[in-house]
């Protein structure tokens, strides 16, 4: 589809040049016509005239009769001189086509990548959703037509089935608030407030949203931040935090330590995540933040719920603070989120 675009924008912009370098060759050409003719007309002029030098800077009458006092081989000369020119011309606009074809091609193509690539984004983003829907979805119904065709089907199983379908509806509530989230965070036209405030209040403020998960692990989140102020917009950068410290509790172990410190270097802050759990290996590193990607449980005998578009989410997050970040792990030791903010002015 998008080379025949590619193809029919590049006759376009080649129809567009074309008419004006052709347009420009014919005012030149019978532009330059005319001035070798009113040349060639005043120098016969002056000689059948010889004592009349000045006519040579005056206009003859356009009605001025060339071949009744020109030579045959003025006239040959004329018209060889204008088919030379037009064979230039000729020449100039036919290497200008070329030329044009060339840019054209490319300029195309130029034009066509970000439409291209959004729509490729697009068309990943809709298959990988639909795959992901299509899991709790195959479960619940495969579990409804299993179960109606059982004939001992009673009340007791009727419950199990319902709980069983109770929480694959709610996989599919936590994934459809999961793509508005990622939606939100794309859309450049979001309405975002941002405004300076202690990053402390907003760190706070995720803790109190993930103590409760963390209470089920006996996991103790420590605290290292000094009066520091950031800029930018509270709910997203709450839900940034929401996000990485979540995830810092779903793969730690029972009874660990996760803590969130700050390092304040010249021109940036610094603010880094860091867990003592399973680690993420080194093969998986580079596409963690990628949407719907979830490395390797194998190692791990934990269940861990989601659908790997919380990271995506943190880094669109992120990105929209000009800021960066950054993960450094090991297997078995825990890993480390390093988010970079612009430091305030």
């Amino acid at each position: 589809m998008f080379h025949h675009a590619r193809l029919k924008l590049t006759a376009w912009y080649l129809l567009i040049i074309m008419v004006i370098s052709i347009s420009f060759s014919t005012f030149i050409y019978f532009g330059a016509s005319r001035e070798y003719d009113r040349i060639l007309r005043i120098e016969q002029y002056r000689v059948i005239h010889p004592m009349q030098p000045g006519i040579i800077l005056q206009r003859l009458p356009s009605d001025t009769d060339l071949f009744s006092v020109s030579s045959q081989a003025d006239n040959e000369l004329a018209q060889w001189a204008k088919l030379r020119a037009l064979e230039a011309l000729l020449g100039i606009n036919i290497i200008i086509l070329f030329l044009s074809a060339l840019s054209g091609y490319f300029l195309a193509g130029r034009t066509l990548r970000p439409i291209k690539n959004m729509i490729d984004e697009q068309n990943r983003f809709i298959t990988d959703s639909s795959h992901e829907l299509n899991t709790p979805l195959t479960s619940l119904k495969t579990s409804i037509e299993v179960n109606l065709r059982d004939k001992n089907f009673n009340t007791d199983k009727a419950k199990e089935v319902l709980k069983s379908n109770l929480e694959d509806v709610n996989s599919l509530q936590f994934l459809s608030a999961e793509l508005i989230k990622l939606t939100q965070y794309q859309d450049q036209n979001n309405n975002f407030q941002f405004e300076k405030f202690p990053l402390l209040d907003i760190v706070e403020e995720a803790v109190e949203k993930v103590k409760s998960q963390a209470n089920k692990k006996n996991i103790t989140i420590k605290l290292d931040i000094p009066k520091t102020q950031v800029v930018g917009d509270r709910r997203s950068l709450t839900e940034l935090f929401i996000i990485l410290l979540d995830n810092a509790i779903k793969y730690s172990t029972n009874k660990k330590s996760v803590s969130v410190s700050v390092r304040k270097p010249d021109s940036k802050i610094q603010i880094v995540i860091k867990d003592n759990g399973i680690g993420i290996e080194k093969k998986d590193l580079p596409y963690i933040f990628d949407r719907f990607y979830r490395a390797d449980k194998s190692r791990t005998k934990q269940k861990v719920i989601g659908y790997g578009l919380g990271l995506s989410i943190a880094k669109k997050i992120v990105g929209m603070h000009n800021g960066n970040i950054v993960v450094e792990s090991e297997v078995g030791k825990g890993s480390a989120f390093i988010i970079t903010l612009p430091k305030v002015k």
